[in-house]
């Protein structure tokens, strides 16, 4: 990831994933909690989680350099049993520490293979392999081998969030999502805001949203139409929750984002 100058807000919903910042300076919003992540640092991403971002330091001569990793679920569910990391740490959503030397090494070896584009079918699922043990051996192992334990709350409302991805342009079931993560109603619904800060149905919307801003600012796609693709029956609401969440309405913010 790379940026020439300070960002506006960007709203998103993260996987879990691993953010290693190597030049600049990047605010992430979760809930009422702001992280901040420079250079050196490392921030560990460890539900899906809607999230507001802005590069706040970045230049022409100084670019904001970041690498981004998604945490793989198979991989670390194999890992977790023969690793035997840290026990405790934070059960926070985002971990922001210093960058680990082992962490670092895989992610300059795995840049280097943008040079080699033949040896990456052969190496780069061992190093990711080697990222994955070493992320799992740190200071916040146990919050990801949480993600990773099939039995753990993380991980069943993390199947859920899955088929809330694949159909987010569906009706929403919560029966349904209830069931893939092996809860009552009830209990999902209370885990499930637990973990993303939202209910199922402003996750939903959030995705739909989310989904139809980059079909229309890199597709160029007519508002009513993407609107009825995400899964919006009206028009004049997908509009107005459009405006809510970016600050503009489809057409405004299209036009904006052209001229910019």
């Amino acid at each position: 990831m790379r940026a020439y100058a300070p960002t506006g807000l960007v709203k998103s919903i993260y996987k879990p994933l691993v953010c290693l910042v190597l030049q600049g300076t990047k605010q992430v919003m979760v809930g009422p909690d702001t992280h901040e992540f420079t250079a050196g640092k490392s921030a560990i991403v460890t539900t899906h989680v809607p999230a507001v971002s802005r590069i706040t330091r970045a230049s022409r001569a100084e670019p904001y350099l970041a690498l981004v990793v998604e945490l793989d679920m198979a991989t670390l569910l194999d890992l977790a049993g023969q690793v035997r990391g840290k026990e405790g740490g934070s059960a926070a959503v985002v971990l922001v520490d210093d960058t680990d030397t082992a962490v670092v090494d895989c992610a300059q070896r795995l840049v280097c293979l943008l040079e080699r584009p033949d040896a990456i079918p052969v190496l780069r699922p061992m190093i990711m392999r080697e990222l994955h043990y070493w992320l799992l051996q740190g200071r916040h192992g146990a919050a990801i081998r949480g993600l990773a334990g099939p039995g753990g709350v993380a991980h069943r409302i993390a199947r859920a969030v899955a088929v809330l991805r694949g159909e987010f342009d569906h009706p929403l079931r919560v029966e349904h999502l209830a069931a893939v993560a092996g809860m009552s109603t009830s209990t999902f619904h209370h885990h499930f805001r637990a973990v993303t800060s939202l209910s199922p149905m402003q996750f939903q919307k959030q995705l739909r949203l989310i989904e139809a801003r980059r079909w229309m600012l890199g597709e160029e796609l007519p508002a009513s139409w993407v609107a009825l693709t995400v899964g919006y029956e009206s028009v004049p609401q997908f509009t107005r929750e459009y405006a809510r969440m970016f600050g503009l309405p489809p057409g405004r913010d299209r036009s904006e984002n052209r001229a910019a």
